[in-house]
């Protein structure tokens, strides 16, 4: 018997927890932020989030008509909110395009590592805050880990202004446990390039030596004196004070307080509204430690300090592209995992961790409201790049386009895409990621699918849905439930 041949299935969000908890309950946890008349509520892109998430893959809000050119089999594909907040089959999307863009078309075919970066409590509220902040902090934490491929390539008797390492950052802004921890996952080669543009030849690429614990060790301490020093500078850190004690300097607490108020409780893994709200936060604390701290090993190529921790002893030899593809998958991933997000029987949800913590709790319990509220918080600013590229891969440096991965390389031809674009189709995705052949029909398996019509209009909609015995109507929205006020019984 020959093997079942895999299908694509269209996705149905509004069969998920996730879908049901937003449509019945945003409206009430949006209107449970606006009973204070002073109050801002949360930002409008943050609302933006949370709406245009529900027409997400619903098919009763328009769609694209798809037909064999040889059966006439006809497939309908929904439209996308494109947005980059918590949608898992968006985030899901933007995580596969942007590790086969990287893997096919930037990375070079050398040895890569994983440098991934946690600061503080304190900072990560300010970063996830602050446009200017992330990228003053991803700045020094870039160059620190570029110096230390760059000196070692100096003690081998090469230039230092003929030398430049290159990486690619991914800010996440996710902990397993839906609270808000930014941090930043550095893909580095391992080694640098020696430039030489000069003498009309190409680049030359000097691989580097794994670093020790005493190199990580080092790499941490900079980084973290760095940041302290420039948020002194900046004045979110007192400038005499020993150890560092923080101003309470809080740009965002002026302008959207009931967003700051969220985020910081989110940092802190508290409830910021509703009835089980922790003590209002107009404060964070210092939580970085003294200067004179030393650095402490907590693992294979890992050390923390003042607050600080580096991990990297994730290694991708140069041949293996499909593990470095893998490696760029989940440091692309989004913030919310749908298997791991259930209802229990009391109407509670549970969302559960991929490994247990080392106290033993295995997961988290929320109420709906709760759950809007920690998703608001993950939600990353307007205009903000969460992949950043350093050194000789960035955009502007005039070794990138020398460096780049061949298509001989890549054991293909001729280009599939322009090298100008990181786009790639939604068929071609499918291929690479499930195996699914979007160029074929899956009933006929001879025929091409293609493009007969996009659907928009609510009347044509409907009637093709009907035929097909789909829904027609998208699912509601359900209307905010007032809170129940408190009442004095008489005898």
């Amino acid at each position: 018997m020959a093997p079942a041949v895999a299908t694509y299935q269209p996705r149905d969000p509004s069969c998920t927890v996730l879908y049901h908890v937003i449509a019945e309950h945003l409206e009430t946890f949006l209107a449970s932020l606006a009973d204070d008349p002073e109050a801002t509520g949360l930002p409008a892109y943050v609302q933006r989030e949370f709406y245009d998430y529900l027409p997400c893959g619903i098919l009763a809000h328009g769609f694209l008509r798809l037909g064999c050119d040889t059966c006439h089999h006809e497939l309908l594909v929904p439209f996308s909110c494109k947005r980059r907040g918590f949608c898992p089959s968006c985030a899901g999307r933007r995580m596969a395009q942007t590790a086969a863009y990287l893997v096919e078309q930037v990375i070079p075919w050398v040895p890569t590592r994983q440098w991934v970066v946690s600061v503080p409590i304190p900072l990560r509220y300010w970063t996830a805050s602050s446009q200017d902040l992330t990228a003053t902090v991803h700045t020094i934490i870039r160059r620190t880990i570029a110096q230390y491929y760059v000196n070692h390539a100096v003690t081998r008797g090469v230039s230092r202004d003929k030398v430049s390492a290159g990486s690619v950052t991914f800010i996440q802004r996710f902990g397993s446990s839906l609270n808000l921890n930014l941090h930043f996952h550095c893909v580095f080669i391992e080694g640098v390039y020696l430039d030489r543009t000069d003498e009309g030849r190409k680049p030359r690429f000097l691989a580097g030596e794994p670093p020790t614990d005493t190199d990580i060790a080092a790499v941490i301490q900079k980084i973290s004196h760095r940041v302290i020093r420039t948020l002194r500078r900046l004045g979110y850190l007192e400038t005499d004070m020993e150890p560092p004690v923080a101003t309470g300097y809080d740009p965002l607490r002026d302008t959207a307080p009931e967003f700051a108020r969220t985020m910081a409780a989110s940092v802190q893994q508290r409830i910021a509204f509703g009835e089980r709200a922790g003590q209002h936060v107009r404060r964070i604390g210092a939580g970085f430690g003294s200067e004179g701290e030393a650095p402490q090993l907590t693992g294979p190529r890992c050390a923390s300090v003042h607050g600080f921790s580096l991990h990297a002893n994730t290694a991708i030899p140069a041949h293996r592209r499909d593990q470095l593809e893998q490696l760029i998958r989940s440091t692309a991933r989004g913030a919310v995992s749908l298997e791991r997000l259930q209802e229990d029987t009391n109407g509670d949800l549970v969302y559960t961790f991929t490994h247990p913590w080392s106290d033993g709790t295995t997961g988290i319990r929320l109420a709906p409201v709760e759950l809007l509220e920690k998703l608001a918080a993950l939600v990353p600013l307007p205009h903000v790049h969460l992949v950043r590229y350093g050194g000789c891969l960035a955009p502007h440096s005039h070794l990138r386009g020398t460096i780049l991965p061949t298509p001989r390389q890549q054991g293909l031809d001729g280009e599939e895409t322009p090298r100008s674009t990181p786009y790639w189709t939604w068929a071609r995705l499918l291929k690479r990621v499930f195996a699914l052949e979007m160029g074929t029909c899956p009933l006929c398996q001879r025929g091409t699918l293609r493009l007969i019509a996009v659907i928009t209009q609510g009347a044509v909609m409907g009637k093709i849905l009907r035929h097909l015995k789909l829904a027609a109507d998208p699912p509601p929205l359900a209307p905010a439930r007032a809170r129940q006020a408190p009442c004095d019984w008489v005898a």
